[in-house]
């Protein structure tokens, strides 16, 4: 199945904002076009860090403001929790405790028994918070 060209391209513009810093910017595309919520796992899973802190950053502050909106990103957040990084693994976690409801953090406990320490550690503290 081809990837559409404009999606890449989008893609691609805002991981590249979100590298520069442009933080607000991407929160105001979000706020105007609910489709990008579907683009937060490709953009979480990003070779640079400073777009995976700046997409964790974008859904910490839309869980504020825009708490049913933000939850869209769901889908694509639960598909990075097998991700090969446990970077992503970990960081896909805490957006799923931060924004989904206890169906969608019973699916943390899988990761209870992560291969890599901190990722079954950071589970722990989230699930404990629940409680």
């Amino acid at each position: 199945m081809p990837k559409d060209p404009e999606a890449t391209e989008l893609k691609q513009m805002i991981a590249d904002y979100m590298e520069q810093g442009f933080l607000s910017n991407i929160i105001a595309m979000f706020k105007s076009d609910l489709s990008l919520y579907e683009m937060v796992g490709t953009l979480l899973s990003d070779e640079r860090f400073r777009v995976r802190i700046g997409m964790t950053a974008l859904i910490e502050e839309l869980h504020k403001t825009r708490p049913d909106e933000v939850r869209k990103a769901l889908p694509s957040l639960l598909s990075l929790l097998g991700h090969e990084s446990p970077t992503v693994r970990g960081d896909a976690a805490y957006l799923v405790g931060l924004i989904g409801d206890e169906e969608d953090r019973v699916v943390l406990k899988s990761l209870l028994n992560d291969p890599n320490p901190q990722v079954a550690e950071m589970v722990r503290d989230l699930l404990e918070q629940e409680d």
